[in-house]
């Protein structure tokens, strides 16, 4: 009896449990990616095509065709408009709608506001506008964070400064309202404390206290922006990172954030497998979705030293070919993560990167690498449904399929359709 109990029960634990449970090093976990990307990707379909008359139709042909992404794949869009020339922007926005279907807008106080009183919100709803009109969602990043201060800072004592703060996210949320919706709200404050780079807002947030300050951004965000969708974000991804989210909620414990965003440049070397599963697993826990923020992997030289030496950091063939390998590995390992829903690219392009690093989908000259290629064909191909099938004798056709925006096609009958967790109940199409 003990024996056939045990059996059952691993049985049970085999079949309903997620392969990565079992997996025991790098390799399995990158097998095993597939079959978690079928199960927590997709939904069961289920379409009934009847006549006027209520019959089913059997034998009739249902053309089924995503049109969008549920999942979010995204990229900085610091570049629009800013490219070397005028053809060089039209490139880079036809590249950008043809692959993703999200943007980052940059919100960095010292550049979005150098003069006060004057934020640059016609550039940002500009932007925001163009992505609008080819199906991008959009989120401002960040609202908070003190890596720079902007010259007029230093005019401002602490208390005026932490007013202007929250009178900052207040006006930006309130600005954006409809056009943009998710805001990445405090950045980097598992390590705020940044004396050389911006010692007047480092001096205001400290006074302040860490977790305060956080908290009444988020606070104030929330007030500003009801349903907006609210991230803290941080390149800590450790326990420091793991103690700072715990403290995120009210009086009454609940939470002030919405997401969890994790940062992951890799100039150094691209985490492993193990790397980024630990990571999601680490934040998954919290019960709330996962943005990878800001993904960098590059195409040439690993490390820092050129940046440090002036020197170009130059993109080569060996290293496009790497970083096509990577960018397949590391987003299909995303992916098949049940917690993520976004994942940001940075930089599109390697014209004027962060760090003057070989970072971009795009090479300098604007022509895409590799992995430009290879992640295109994953999401508009090897990640997307498109099927065609055919109903039983009682009118019903089923599949699985990516969530996501559909149009379904019966003859000359065409319907919109929306593929959401947890699909529940089916499609009813009338043939007229």
């Amino acid at each position: 009896m003990r024996r056939l109990f045990t059996s059952w029960l691993l049985a049970f634990l085999i079949l309903f449990l997620p392969p990565s449970v079992f997996a025991q090093d790098d390799a399995t976990l990158f097998v095993e990616a597939a079959a978690r990307i079928e199960q927590y990707r997709k939904e069961d379909v289920r379409i009934k095509v009847i006549d006027v008359n209520g019959s089913p139709v059997g034998d009739a042909v249902v053309n089924l065709e995503q049109n969008s992404h549920e999942f979010l794949f995204g990229s900085n869009i610091f570049k629009w408009g800013n490219c070397r020339s005028d053809a060089d922007n039209k490139t880079y926005n036809d590249r950008y709608a043809a692959m993703l279907n999200y943007a980052t807008l940059g919100y960095y106080w010292w550049s979005y506001e150098s003069e006060r009183g004057k934020p640059k919100h016609d550039h940002a709803k500009q932007v925001a506008e163009w992505c609008k009109a080819n199906g991008i969602a959009t989120k401002g990043h960040p609202l908070a964070w003190n890596y720079s201060d902007a010259e007029w800072y230093k005019d401002v004592d602490a208390d005026e400064l932490f007013r202007l703060q929250l009178g900052r996210i207040d006006d930006c949320v309130r600005t954006m309202v409809g056009v943009v919706d998710r805001w990445d709200v405090v950045n980097e404050a598992t390590h705020f404390d940044r004396e050389l780079e911006s010692a007047h807002h480092t001096a205001m947030w400290r006074k302040i206290g860490n977790v305060e300050f956080v908290k009444s951004c988020f606070v104030e965000a929330r007030k500003a922006g009801p349903n907006a969708t609210l991230l803290i974000n941080d390149y800590c991804t450790d326990e420091e990172y793991v103690k700072l989210i715990e403290q995120l909620i009210d009086a009454d414990g609940k939470r002030l954030y919405d997401v969890i965003g994790i940062q992951s440049h890799m100039h150094k070397g691209v985490w492993s497998n193990t790397q980024l599963w630990e990571t999601c697993e680490r934040f998954a826990r919290f019960g709330v979705p996962l943005h990878f923020t800001e993904l960098t992997i590059l195409s040439g030289q690993n490390g820092w030293e050129l940046a440090k030496s002036g020197t170009v950091w130059a993109s080569t063939p060996e290293g496009e070919a790497q970083q096509k390998n990577d960018v397949i590995r590391v987003y299909t390992m995303l992916f098949s993560h049940p917690a993520v829903e976004a994942i940001t690219w940075w930089d599109f392009t390697d014209q004027h990167s962060w760090q003057g690093a070989p970072a971009g989908f795009l090479r300098d000259d604007m022509t895409p690498k590799p992995a430009y290629e290879a992640l295109l064909e994953r999401i508009k191909t090897l990640w997307t449904t498109k099927a065609q099938l055919k109903t039983d004798e009682s009118g019903t056709a089923t599949t699985r399929a990516f969530r996501g925006e559909y149009t379904v096609r019966v003859g000359g009958t065409v319907t919109p359709y929306t593929v959401k967790k947890g699909n529940v109940g089916e499609l009813v199409i009338t043939l007229k």
